[in-house]
């Protein structure tokens, strides 16, 4: 039943697409001869029928393709961002085949413009189309219709995370009816509210017994030895098999699965910024932070002078810190301390009514004001303006050996203002906390999130009862 369920939707999203795409070549026939949307020369008018005819050999093109990328298999665990590129994909080739035909059949009457039309048009109403098909599913789903059952090989913290993702997306049609395990002692024992079944050697009869439509394999890595053997049981089966593996049990900071050719490949840990996130991010830094270094200038100009004027030794403080990827740094500030201010303690945290301190350092420290030259760091690519704070090496060295994540911190720039930072994390206060404050920002970077942290820094970073 439930493969003719499947077959019957399978159908469904054929006959949309087909729709879809006819509707789109034959609206942009009607857009480039008919508006004047993008104004180009017109040579004439071609028969609408001429693209009526053509629309066969769009049907033939887009039926081979949407099998060659699979656009018709099920997705219920899949993210719809990758439908969406795989009917770019598809769409693309399929444009570039018409252009193709049409070259060799010498129908020089199709206009490129029109083209681009049918690939805009096209884009829009496939995943348009997808998009509310799926949100139907959904919700049918949610009401107990459209239902797969899944069996979980693995009782561990893995398998466990199955049953509680499963759980939390309901519109995904998924109900798991059992959990397999190595030891038998298990056996009566529920996961959740979800039975043991059997062991692993127990699949055939289980999955004969039962009806399974997907089979998670979810070993932790000391039972991988029973992987190679699950694997051949389950051969005679026609299930969806979906290997969970066992090295997610170390998934860290934006880890998941890559490819080298046709090779997958699980990624423990990895920075967030790389291509064009990365070129992205440094072009915000570089023009909102020259716009601010612009109208900062003056305050600064008077720091300066107020600074020289009011103790001795320099303007600026450089302080070795340690970046991206543990590379060192001088990081500038405006110098607040007296000039040998850790000639006899040595690297020391500062503290609430530090005596080292100048009168105008204390104001400076605590209105953050003594950070603005940093903007000098990020202009350079040294820093961002936002990023987890940097530490000095002294403070690196016993930090990584006492947390295991401190380092993780280190996959991004460093930040003259941070997420850490905005909730009240700074100079000695939790270390555990801005740890984890700076991983989430790390997990969730994106340029609003950036525009959130620069917006509450103004509203609420700058003063700070931690600052010292």
């Amino acid at each position: 039943m439930l493969k003719k369920h499947a077959q019957f939707f399978q159908s469904l999203f054929i006959i949309s697409d087909l729709f879809v795409i006819s509707l789109a070549w034959i609206f942009s026939y009607f857009l480039r001869f008919y508006t004047s949307l993008i104004r180009a020369p017109i040579l004439g008018t071609p028969p609408f029928l001429t693209y009526v005819e053509f629309l066969l050999p769009l049907w033939v093109i887009w039926g081979l393709l949407s099998i060659k990328m699979h656009l018709y298999h099920p997705r219920r665990i899949e993210h719809f961002s990758k439908e969406i590129l795989d009917i770019g994909k598809s769409l693309t080739l399929a444009l570039f085949l018409l252009v193709a035909v049409t070259y060799l059949l010498k129908r020089f009457e199709f206009s490129r413009l029109a083209f681009f039309y049918f690939w805009v048009i096209g884009l829009l109403g496939l995943t348009s189309a997808r998009y509310f098909v799926r949100k139907i599913l959904k919700i049918v789903r949610k009401r107990g219709y459209n239902q797969r059952f899944a069996l979980i090989a693995g009782t561990g913290e893995l398998g466990r995370k199955i049953l509680e993702k499963v759980e939390l997306y309901p519109e995904l049609g998924i109900q798991v009816i059992g959990y397999l395990t190595r030891g038998a002692e298990e056996l009566g024992n529920r996961v959740e509210n979800v039975p043991i079944l059997g062991v692993y050697d127990d699949v055939d009869r289980i999955m004969n017994e039962n009806k399974v439509d997907i089979f998670f394999i979810a070993l932790p890595i000391h039972e991988y030895a029973y992987l190679e053997s699950l694997i051949k049981k389950i051969q005679g089966h026609l299930a969806d098999v979906k290997v969970v593996p066992g090295a997610f049990e170390f998934l860290g900071l934006r880890g998941g699965i890559d490819e080298l050719d046709d090779l997958p490949i699980v990624s423990l840990q990895s920075s967030p910024l790389y291509g064009w996130s990365s070129v992205l991010k440094r072009i915000f830094d570089l023009i909102l932070g020259g716009l601010i270094l612009v109208f900062a200038f003056p305050i600064m100009a008077i720091i300066g002078f107020l600074v020289k004027l009011t103790s001795e030794g320099p303007i600026f403080y450089r302080q070795e810190r340690i970046g991206m990827d543990g590379h060192s740094l001088q990081m500038l500030k405006f110098r607040t301390m007296r000039a040998d201010a850790e000639k006899e303690t040595g690297p020391v945290w500062a503290k609430e009514k530090d005596p080292r301190r100048t009168k105008l350092g204390t104001f400076l420290r605590k209105t953050s004001l003594d950070e603005l030259p940093q903007l000098l760091n990020v202009m350079k690519g040294e820093m961002s303006l936002v990023g987890p704070r940097p530490e000095r090496p002294v403070f690196v060295e016993e930090f990584r050996d006492r947390i295991p994540s401190y380092m993780l911190r280190h996959k991004i720039k460093a930040g003259m203002t941070g997420w850490a930072q905005v909730n009240g994390w700074r100079g000695n206060t939790s270390l555990e906390k801005r740890i984890e404050h700076d991983l989430y920002y790390i997990q969730n970077w994106s340029i609003g999130f950036d525009l959130k942290i620069l917006l509450m820094t103004l509203w609420r970073g700058f003063f700070s009862k931690s600052a010292y």
